[in-house]
């Protein structure tokens, strides 16, 4: 029996132990370099399941991260952070680890074996045909997540995996597979290194592509942020202001009238239209704001660059 890609040892590092902090650091660095270059391999795999996510998102369906350990804890820390970036509800992005939240904060190894739980688990979220799952696992074989792509597939949901092993179960079980071949880690089997980046980066291409093609960030920008600290209420003024082409205190009192959401402030200043009338606005074309804005006859002087200051 063959070792997985994830435990096979690094040649590079067998004499780490006499390095120097320096040398380790570099060397940890080096090996990184090669995760992005991992990740651009499967871009077109990635680009369809950022297309099964928007088709879904926009049927009605939820997307669920599962996994167990350092993948689990990260498909959490990208669902967590759908509602404050983008203004999306908390139930469209769900991330599901094994060993519950307990397991976000210390390690419960014993817990990516239970099969149970994970089938247990999206029963009480009420998985549907219309939700998409997406594994994580870097070995392609952890029991908790394959317990619950076997699930979603009894019920007919899409299923989508991402791993660090060519070679895996994972992929018998799943629509579409993203391999990320980034190759034995520094400390063998600590695939919380490069492994844990590469599923990073590929969460995070998913999770704000498919936000774009539903119009939730527009030229780059968070047009539909949620404003909940002095940080961002400060960012969405900015927003508003470039985007409405307005002066700052403009822009603060747009916000203000719109109870602090972006969108709306927005499409008051662009239309010189009320609350109540921005919202018909926002109703009538699905919230699009690309096709608002360009149906906006009521372009403003772009404030002065000193109100950025």
């Amino acid at each position: 029996m063959g070792i997985e890609a994830t435990e096979r040892r690094n040649p590079k590092s067998k004499e780490i132990h006499k390095m120097t902090s320096l040398q380790i650091v570099r060397l940890i660095n080096k090996e990184d370099r090669k995760v992005p270059l991992a990740v651009s391999e499967e871009a077109t795999r990635i680009a369809r399941i950022v297309d099964a996510v928007t088709n879904g998102l926009k049927s009605g369906g939820r997307v669920f991260y599962v996994g167990a350990g350092t993948s689990g804890r990260l498909g959490v820390l990208d669902a967590a952070e759908m509602p404050p970036t983008f203004g999306l509800s908390a139930t469209k992005f769900q991330g599901i680890v094994a060993g519950g939240w307990s397991a976000l904060r210390k390690s419960i190894e014993g817990a990516e074996d239970d099969e149970e739980a994970a089938r247990k688990e999206l029963d009480r979220r009420g998985i549907c045909s219309k939700d998409i799952l997406i594994g994580l696992s870097a070995s392609g074989r952890t029991p908790f997540v394959l317990a619950a792509m076997r699930a979603a597939q009894r019920i007919g949901a899409k299923r989508f995996g991402i791993t660090c092993n060519p070679k895996s179960e994972m992929a018998c079980l799943a629509d579409e597979t993203i391999i990320l071949r980034v190759g034995p880690e520094i400390i063998a089997g600590s695939s919380r290194m490069k492994c844990g980046t590469a599923q990073k980066m590929v969460l995070n291409m998913i999770s704000t592509a498919s936000m774009v093609r539903l119009g939730r960030a527009w030229e780059g920008l968070m047009v539909n942020l949620e404003a909940r600290s002095r940080k961002l209420q400060r960012r969405a003024m900015r927003i508003v202001s470039e985007v409405a082409r307005v002066d700052h205190l403009s822009a603060k009192k747009a916000l203000d009238d719109a109870n602090g959401n972006v969108r709306l402030a927005i499409v008051m200043l662009r239309r010189g239209v009320s609350v109540r009338k921005a919202k018909k606005i926002l109703a009538n074309t699905e919230a699009d704001i690309e096709k608002i804005l360009s149906s906006s006859h009521r372009a403003r002087k772009k404030a002065p660059d000193s109100q950025w200051k």
